[in-house]
């Protein structure tokens, strides 16, 4: 049987991008390979969100160039939002690429292979108008009892600093009964949780006459589904519909991600970004008075060109004030083709190296006083399987998004209470109670 190995990097978009690449490979025949030496077909699904994510697939790349070198029957194939926004000069750089495909054009990447792998074509993109949700693709779930759910693909929004309008387009919906049918095969499937995926999830459905406060209500109606998250949303689009719709909807959990990137409203309007601190800060009241145990988290950026010491010191403030769970953050990371990539003021690699240790040092301590918060308390606990550093113990996830260690003898899906005993900036530990009732 010939093999195939995916790596990913980048969002959960990416991440359910490649189920769906796994899903297509293997009704193509082929066989999931642990590593690149033992696959035939090598498949890197990339980002280009930031400079690092790049780095990383060049170096990725490099070792794959390596191993075709010594066998030229290997076939490399190199897709996502990097190849996307290479598109004009990729095999040029990676003369040793055979195959290139954008996020729209996956569906086209088993033509491209060929049944058996053979014969490959020097294959490239599709146009925009052929653009293809990823869902409607052949699955490969990593875990049975959680699920990635594409709602839409694309992004409307012009943040200054981002690449992903330009390389995913312009924003599409899919059909709400298209994405029902799919969440409740899924609810039959046994999954328990299911992540409703889009660039900006909460502006689902203005091109259709829908809403998504209308879908996450259809979709917590589906029997069998214990636990509904959404991610990205964008705060200019939260609106009434949706914070109602995750206070009364009761599989919707207790968690939203919600991307603040600076807390200075000058940076924020000089990234496009449409809201203010002031309103942001709104938002986040609104929410928690809806839903009062909620937890936030959110992304963060610093050293946006002309971001000053002054307007780095009011993101460190908003973190403070808003008593984050968690946070993403990053360094700006310029890049081509964007209105950033332009702006006077390019702040020094020295600065931002400071300002994101100054950042991360004030949401540890933040997000580690919040988890002290849990401590005494019983959580609801989705399985997930051992932890990553000691087998012995388990992991799972609150309906918080929380992970939590804790020994026990539940299997991966179960859902189980733990009393919560410790815990850090990240995670939780505790001791497992009973078995929830399915």
């Amino acid at each position: 049987m010939r093999r195939y190995h995916v790596t990913t990097f980048g969002c959960q978009m990416n991440a359910h991008d490649s189920e769906r690449i796994k899903g297509m490979l293997e009704e193509l025949g082929l066989g999931e390979a642990a590593d690149q030496d033992e696959a035939d077909v090598i498949v890197f699904n990339t980002c280009t969100i930031r400079e690092k994510p790049d780095q990383r697939f060049a170096a990725h790349l490099a070792q794959a160039r390596a191993l075709k070198e010594r066998d030229p029957a290997k076939v490399i194939a190199v897709g996502g939002c990097y190849a996307e926004a290479q598109r004009e000069r990729l095999f040029t750089l990676y003369p040793h690429v055979d195959v290139a495909f954008g996020p729209g054009s996956i569906p086209h990447l088993g033509e491209w292979l060929g049944a058996a792998g053979a014969d490959v074509p020097r294959s490239s993109f599709g146009t925009g108008e052929e653009r293809a949700f990823a869902g409607r693709l052949p699955l490969h779930r990593e875990r049975r009892f959680q699920a990635w759910v594409q709602i839409s693909m694309g992004c409307n929004s012009v943040c200054s600093y981002c690449i992903v309008p330009t390389v995913r387009g312009k924003e599409v919906s899919r059909r709400p009964g298209e994405i029902l049918a799919e969440v409740e095969g899924l609810a039959r499937a046994g999954v328990r949780e299911l992540t409703l995926l889009g660039q900006n999830v909460n502006s689902y459905g203005r091109d259709l006459g829908s809403d998504f406060a209308e879908l996450l209500r259809a979709c917590d109606a589906v029997d069998g589904i214990e636990r509904i998250r959404f991610t990205s949303p964008h705060p200019k689009d939260f609106r009434a519909p949706v914070i109602a719709a995750m206070a009364e909807c009761d599989s919707v959990c207790e968690h939203a991600h919600l991307p603040l990137q600076s807390g200075s409203t000058r940076v924020l309007k000089a990234m496009r970004r449409t809201y203010s601190r002031e309103r942001y800060l709104r938002l986040v009241d609104e929410l928690r008075a809806a839903i009062p145990d909620l937890a936030l988290t959110t992304d963060l950026i610093v050293g946006f060109p002309g971001e000053t010491d002054a307007e780095f010191k009011e993101t460190l403030s908003a973190v403070e004030e808003v008593g984050y769970d968690g946070a993403f953050t990053f360094v700006y990371s310029l890049r081509r083709g964007t209105e950033a990539a332009t702006l006077a003021g390019q702040v020094s690699d020295d600065v931002k190296r400071e300002r994101i240790e100054r950042l991360v040092e004030v949401v540890q301590r933040v997000a580690g006083s919040r988890n002290r918060e849990r401590v005494g308390r019983v959580e609801q606990v989705l399985v997930e399987g051992p932890s990553r550093t000691d087998p012995s113990v388990l992991r799972g996830r609150t309906r918080r998004n929380t992970t939590v260690n804790f020994p026990g003898t539940a299997l991966p899906g179960d859902l189980v209470e733990v009393r919560i005993e410790s815990a850090t900036s990240t995670t939780l530990k505790g001791a497992q109670l009973t078995a929830v009732a399915a």
